[in-house]
Parts: structure tokens; C-alpha cells; sequence
């Protein structure tokens, strides 16, 4: 975990930043539309080419550094300008490079102190949701230039939250920002603790140590209901838990062994006895949730005899040894990653598959996973601004496959690409809808994921808790949040 927007690729990371840092523009409290935050008012060129943001003059960040355009074009600069001071830092800028942003900004400048320009090499329909992502935050220069690499561990942005104190693995506590330059928050403290057991969390919450919790575990769900001292908030997820194959370790290159994997899988019952039904049966990398959903694609039905045909057709008659790589800790696409995994190495058996489960601290598996060094492995996705492009371009394009990989199927198809990248350029809706369904055709065909399922969003807080909202992105924003008395 870090606390350095531009580097951090972690949801436990961003819920810290999304309240310490702001952006030029911003999400709707509850959908992916955009409002102004950093930025006032904005404008772009005919030719989708020059974006003109005009800036707030009433903000500062957290150590008094004015904010201004030459605080965003440092910002920004960092990661796009390789002879930036702080462009070679411990860390790479992962987001910046996963969402194109390398291949389509041309060049950024402060005009004045309150006009910040940016200028795109082609358009690039996707680029204003885009600024709205963590990754685009402002940082105080001033603080980078004297923290340099330890920025990370000493955040300073223009949010409404300023950290206090950090004891790595036990708690972070956020201060209100006294000088914010809007409504201030409610809260005056904002504590995070790490409890990776949900039992425990679960205890903890009922008595009242903790005011909520997320990644609520479905076992709990019922009790939550039940219990007039809780609250159980829920909503549909704008996210994605997938089995990858390794297209570069055999025989997942095969496309007769994936698809037979993937009708090896009963995501029903994953669905029905790991998720407590708070989740449906994943057909596409997409949630259904996200414009340009493909809702003709007929899924792989559960079906092991098939499963066993294709593997024979591919020969392997008496199935293969492999590995199945499985997430330590809950994540909200996958409240129980174990089971979830032990599971589908029950189905993997009754074809002749198999996987022996392994699991890493979370940080080593992320680590190993985007360097390939697995041959499945269970991953997922919450989706960052309700772009298609940010699921479909960003996992699974075959640029996405370099490590440090995003695409972490290793899965590289021209074909898609083309249209990937054809859909980025046009800012016609309909058309880029018509394109990404077509993208989802290719990728169901080819088959580099088991798409499992898309979780419903659930967060169980203390019934005094008012004020928190769902974000369809798993953004929690904490200004609004008060204690009723």
C-alpha cells in the first residue's frame, strides 16, 4: 500500500487517496458522469485535439503550496515527460502507461496560473473520464521535491482529508483539512485499519469498534439484515472477478483447453454458495452494468462432458497438471478468493484438471501475476469510469500485455486491438458501442479469461453512519459522512 496517486494500482490505496487528493475533474457522487473539481469550466477544440481547463484560484494544498497550473503541469508532467526531476522514482506509472496515456498526450502547458492545456496527438474519446481517475491527481510540488521517493508515505494533496499518522499495518488516520476550499467535512478524525479476517472485522463492527466495513463476506450478510445496530448497503458492481489462463505457458495457448475450462466452471453455483446471491454469472469481461454490453453472446454453459471432449480434442484425454493462483486476502469482486478457488479446482477435477492451489502475500501475487510467472490465476476488476474502454482496453489489449502486464492472460489479438483502438479515436457513442460489442465477440471466442461473476457492491456500517453513498466505480468518499447522535 501507498499513498502516491501516480503509482499506487491497489483499491485499499485509493480508498485512502480519494480523500486526501482531488483531480481536474471529477465523478458524480453516484454515477461515472463528470462535474468540476480542480478545474471550473473546461473546453475542447474542434477537432477533439486541445483541451483548455480553467482552474479553481481558491485552492491550496495541505502544506500551503498554492494550487496552480504549474502545479498541474508538475503533477502530470512526472508521468508523461521522461525528462521530468521526478519521472525516475521507486515505482512505475503504471495507470499513466495502462490507460494510453503515453501514446495519445502530445504535450501539456500552463498558460497562466489559472489555464492548464493539454494537447492530444489524436482524439481520444475516453481522455475526460480518464482525468477523473486517481492517477490524475494533483500533488503538491513542494512536497515532492522534499520527499522525492518517500512521497508515498507523505501525501499531500488539496482534498478535504490531510493524513496524520501512519502505523503501516495497524492504522491510518486522516484530519479534517481545516483550509479545504469547500464544504468541510463532517468528521473530524477518518481512521483505516487493515483486519484481513472478515470474522474478525464482522465481531468488531457488531460491537462497535469500527463504524463499517467493506468487503463484506456473504456469510455475514444475513446477520447484518438481521441485526437493528447495522446497515447493509448494496448496489449492482461496475466490476469483474475472472480466471485468466497465461496464454504464454502451455496448454493455455491452446484455445480448445480455455474454452474447455471454461465450461468446466460452474459460476452458478459460485454465485448461489460463495456470494449468498450477491452476484450474477459473469458472460463477458463487461459488466452488463456499462454501456456497450453485449447481451447477444450466448454463455459457456456449464457442461463437463464438453469439457472433457475439448480437452481430448486437444489432446489431453486424461486432463494435465497445473496451477491455480488464488488472492490471500478479500477483494470486492471476490469476498472469499480461498473458497472461491477451492471450488473451482473441485470442477477442474471432474475434467481431469489438475490444479493445485497456490497463494502469495497479496502484494508478492500482484507482483508475480502482472510478471507472468503464474499459469491461472484469479484476479478482478472494478471498473475506474464507466468506459468500456477501461475494461476491455485495459485488460485485455495486447498492449496492456507488457510487464509490469495489466493483460495478465498475456492474450495479444490484432483484431481487437484494431478495434480497440478504433473505438478510442471516435467520440460517436453508438459507434463505439457497436465496436466494443464486436470486441466482446473476439474475446469470447478466444476465450483468455473464465469470466466469473460481477459482484454486487455491499459495505455494512454502524446504524449511526448517514451521509455514505455506493459509487458505481468503488469510490468511498468520506466529506459527506456524519455521525447521527
Amino acid at each position: 500500500m501507498g499513498l502516491d496517486p501516480a503509482l499506487e494500482g491497489d483499491g485499499e490505496s485509493f480508498k485512502v487517496c480519494d480523500n486526501i487528493y482531488e483531480t481536474l475533474v471529477a465523478y458524480c457522487p453516484e454515477s461515472t458522469d463528470l462535474r468540476p473539481q480542480l478545474a471550473r469550466a473546461w473546453e475542447a477544440s474542434d477537432d477533439r485535439l486541445t483541451w483548455t481547463f480553467h482552474l479553481r484560484t481558491d485552492v491550496r494544498f495541505h502544506d500551503g503550496t498554492p494550487f496552480n497550473a504549474q502545479a498541474m503541469l508538475f503533477s502530470l508532467g512526472r508521468q508523461f515527460y521522461p525528462d521530468h526531476p521526478f519521472h525516475q522514482v521507486e515505482g512505475t506509472y503504471r495507470y499513466w502507461k495502462d490507460m494510453g496515456m503515453d501514446d495519445i498526450v502530445a504535450g501539456m502547458e500552463a498558460v497562466d496560473d489559472s489555464t492548464f492545456v493539454t494537447r492530444l496527438r489524436e482524439p481520444y474519446a475516453p481522455f475526460l473520464s480518464n482525468l477523473a481517475m486517481n492517477f490524475c491527481a494533483a500533488v503538491s510540488p513542494t512536497a515532492v521535491q522534499r520527499y522525492g521517493s518517500a512521497f508515498f508515505k507523505n501525501p499531500v494533496g488539496t482534498g478535504p482529508f490531510r493524513l496524520l499518522e501512519w502505523r503501516r499495518d495497524e492504522r491510518l488516520v486522516l484530519a479534517r483539512n481545516e483550509s479545504y476550499w469547500g464544504p468541510k467535512p463532517a468528521l473530524e478524525r477518518l481512521i483505516f485499519r487493515p483486519v484481513p479476517e472478515a470474522s474478525v472485522a464482522y465481531l468488531e463492527l457488531r460491537r462497535g469498534s469500527v463504524h463499517g466495513m467493506d468487503n463484506v463476506s456473504p456469510e455475514h450478510v444475513q446477520a447484518i439484515r438481521g441485526d437493528a445496530s447495522l446497515q447493509l448497503l448494496t448496489a449492482p458492481g461496475m466490476n469483474v472477478a475472472y480466471l485468466a489462463m497465461n496464454l504464454e505457458k502451455p496448454p493455455f495457448d491452446q484455445v480448445l483447453v480455455r474454452r474447455a475450462v471454461n465450461h468446466a466452471i460452474d459460476k452458478q453455483a459460485l454465485v448461489d454458495n460463495l456470494y449468498q446471491g450477491l452476484a450474477i454469472p459473469a458472460v463477458n469481461p463487461l459488466p452488463p452494468t456499462v454501456w456497450g454490453y453485449n447481451d447477444t453472446i450466448a454463455p459457456y454453459a456449464y457442461d463437463p462432458a464438453r469439457a472433457r471432449e475439448l480437452l481430448r480434442e486437444a489432446g489431453f484425454p486424461s486432463g494435465f497438471d497445473t496451477e491455480l493462483w488464488a488472492m490471500p486476502m478479500p477483494r470486492p469482486y471476490m469476498p472469499q478468493p480461498t473458497k472461491v478457488a477451492e471450488a473451482i479446482q473441485a470442477d477442474l477435477a471432474k475434467v481431469g484438471v489438475r490444479a493445485r492451489i497456490v497463494q502469495y502475500e497479496w502484494g508478492t501475487y500482484l507482483d508475480k501475476v502482472y510478471d507472468g510467472q503464474h499459469p491461472m490465476a484469479l484476479l478482478g476488476w472494478t471498473g475506474d469510469n464507466g468506459d468500456p474502454d477501461n475494461f476491455l482496453y485495459v485488460l485485455l489489449d495486447k498492449n496492456a500485455a507488457t510487464r509490469p502486464a495489466q493483460n495478465v492472460a498475456f492474450y495479444r489479438s490484432e483484431p481487437l486491438h484494431e478495434l480497440l483502438v478504433a473505438a478510442r479515436r471516435t467520440t460517436d457513442r453508438a459507434e463505439r458501442a457497436h465496436l466494443y460489442r464486436m470486441a466482446q465477440e473476439i474475446v469470447h471466442a478466444d476465450a483468455p479469461w473464465v469470466p466469473l461473476v460481477h459482484a454486487t457492491q455491499a459495505v455494512a456500517l454502524r446504524a449511526e453512519v448517514q451521509g455514505f453513498r455506493l459509487h458505481p466505480a468503488g469510490i468511498e468518499w468520506f466529506h459527506p459522512v456524519f455521525l447521527r447522535r
